[in-house]
């Protein structure tokens, strides 16, 4: 490349508004053109200065992604993680009951509009810059939590403290979402299906730390006995394991910010940044200065609005299938799942209802692990769609468990056994990590998706696009679960 530009503009070369490379970001194998005849003029695209691509994510950059990965959902994970600590300080309120689908509808509602907002600006924002500051935002709302296990207000006053933070966590995490599924469509296929396997594994971090703290609370309820007077000013168990668990989690961000700031100086990066960096025209001297063009054509000139509705249109299936997945996840999961108890007796609800979270999310990791392997890969659109619309056949699966209904059928539960239960929700989080890996990976692949029709250009936008769709289905999914949990607990689910 020409080395043109000053010592100036190549300390701001790392915020560069992300543009994808002139090329399929994926697999080694040349695209072949489409052999589609289409007469629509906007997909008459000449890539006419195409430059060699970088070389796949390396193995740096692939565990780097990997950490972002886990710090996108880790603040999902965290809070549904220390459930049982905020349900400990509603015992006394009636909001106990309907905190659990609250949260997740806070979560998910406040995640939707500003999730849209950063999918709609994600060409014109500087990704490493939402990075740095989603991640600070980040860590200071985990630590108000910690914090908070020192502070006891009123149940009302820590409801609605909770759902706020919640909120206000699902606000900040759209805009690190978006930039980091950006950056790694452009590293390709690898790093994409790296923060996916990021995502699951600190999931089953989290359900982990969660049944060692089930243990541990149900060991110090049979073994100790009950201490008279002073132990009931004492810290609960729940809110020792609560600040423990958000104290890591603040510097588990932190530390992820550091790990990102490594790779703002790995050669791999900068040379993603210097090819990705907007090229001028010759027509406007302030279009030069500005970077407002790409390069590719001259002539199409499509606004920021104008792509994402195109892509939405163009990306149906890949869009509606991972929508779909977390819709269905996210009605049953957990509020149906937690409201089926053990059929031993000698089981502790607490520690069954631990395990069971720490069994989906092996099975979501084991899912999302499985895209690593060649033969297993599956990128026809058609397919996965028909795969996702399969996963409604767990709905009444689990409705034939022991769910607790408020009026006992006669029929009884079907599905009786512990061990038959934890297999259908294990295989529950396969499909989910499964289906929902190959959707976000093969959506902005133009090596795999055919639609794209080699179009490099569209890359970045086909995977904030999908990344929103799939938290369109955990929206959609989180308001169903108010209707599932009505049908379980015959009530009113905004009040009981």
């Amino acid at each position: 490349m020409p080395r043109q530009h000053s010592t100036g503009s190549s300390e701001h070369a790392y915020e560069a508004v992300y543009r994808p490379i002139p090329q399929a970001p994926v697999a080694a194998i040349p695209v072949r053109p489409s052999l589609e005849i289409s007469t629509d003029s906007e997909d008459i695209d000449v890539l006419d200065d195409l430059s060699p691509p970088p070389a796949e994510a390396g193995g740096r950059i692939r565990w780097i992604h990997f950490v972002l990965g886990c710090a996108v959902l880790l603040p999902w994970n965290a809070v549904i993680t220390a459930t049982p600590y905020f349900l400990s300080r509603l015992e006394s309120s009636p909001l106990k009951s309907t905190f659990s689908s609250y949260l997740s509808a806070a979560f998910m509602i406040s995640n939707l509009p500003f999730l849209a907002h950063a999918t709609a600006t994600a060409k014109q924002a500087s990704n490493s810059r939402r990075v740095f500051f989603s991640l600070l935002c980040l860590a200071f709302l985990t630590a108000t939590f910690t914090v908070s296990t020192w502070v006891h207000p009123s149940p009302g006053v820590f409801f609605a403290f909770v759902l706020f933070n919640g909120a206000l966590q699902s606000a900040v995490g759209s805009y690190l979402q978006t930039a980091v599924v950006a950056v790694a469509s452009l590293f390709g296929s690898t790093a994409m299906a790296a923060v996916m396997s990021g995502q699951a594994a600190v999931g089953v971090a989290v359900s982990g730390v969660q049944v060692l703290s089930a243990a541990a609370s149900v060991r110090s309820a049979s073994d100790i006995p009950e201490v008279p007077t002073q132990a009931a000013s004492s810290r609960t168990p729940e809110e020792t394991s609560a600040a423990l668990f958000f104290g890591l989690s603040t510097i588990f961000l932190l530390v992820t910010q550091g790990v990102h700031a490594w790779m703002m100086t790995l050669p791999a990066y900068k040379t993603l940044v210097a090819r990705s960096r907007p090229r001028a025209t010759t027509d406007s001297l302030a279009e030069e200065t500005q970077g407002l063009t790409t390069g590719i054509s001259h002539n199409s000139k499509t606004s920021g609005k104008d792509q994402i509705l195109r892509m939405v249109k163009l990306n149906l299936p890949y869009n509606f299938a991972v929508g779909y997945v977390f819709a269905i996840t996210l009605s049953v999961f957990p509020p149906i799942t937690v409201s089926i108890q053990s059929t031993n007796p000698a089981t502790h609800p607490l520690l069954f209802s631990a395990f069971h979270f720490l069994v989906y999310n092996i099975g979501d990791f084991l899912g999302r692990s499985v895209c690593s392997i060649p033969r297993l890969l599956i990128w026809s659109a058609n397919k996965l769609l028909v795969l996702s619309l399969a996963r409604t056949l767990f709905i009444p699966l689990f409705l034939l468990c022991n769910v607790q209904w408020a009026h006992p059928t006669a029929l009884g539960p079907v599905i009786t056994s512990d061990v038959l239960f934890m297999l259908v929700l294990l295989f529950f989080g396969v499909s989910n990590g499964y289906i929902s890996s190959m959707c976000m990976v093969a959506a902005p692949s133009v090596a795999h998706n055919p639609r794209l029709k080699g179009r490099a250009e569209d890359v970045d936008i086909a995977a904030t696009v999908a990344s929103f769709c799939l938290v369109g289905g955990l929206t959609l999914g989180s308001v169903a679960s108010f209707a599932v949990r009505a049908a379980v607990c015959d009530c009113n689910p905004f009040r009981e």
